[in-house]
């Protein structure tokens, strides 16, 4: 069954049942997952090291910010 179908079965159903739903899905997207923060953990500790030996340059937050405005 594919999204398009499961959101039209959701659109069916009474409000308080979508809201069920809706409440479901977003809780389960805040759930962390640890797989995905270590993979994030050791991208950090490459990332640190390789500024550390100096073959990866920093960027001023301000420059950061300054450029996304």
């Amino acid at each position: 069954m594919g999204s398009q179908e499961i959101l039209e079965q959701a659109l069916r159903l009474r409000p308080d049942e979508r809201f069920t739903l809706i409440e479901g899905l977003l809780r389960s997207l805040d759930e962390p997952d640890k797989q995905l923060d270590a993979i994030w953990a050791d991208e950090a500790e490459k990332r640190l090291k390789a500024y550390r030996e100096g073959r990866l340059e920093a960027i001023p937050m301000e420059d950061i910010f300054r450029d996304a405005t």
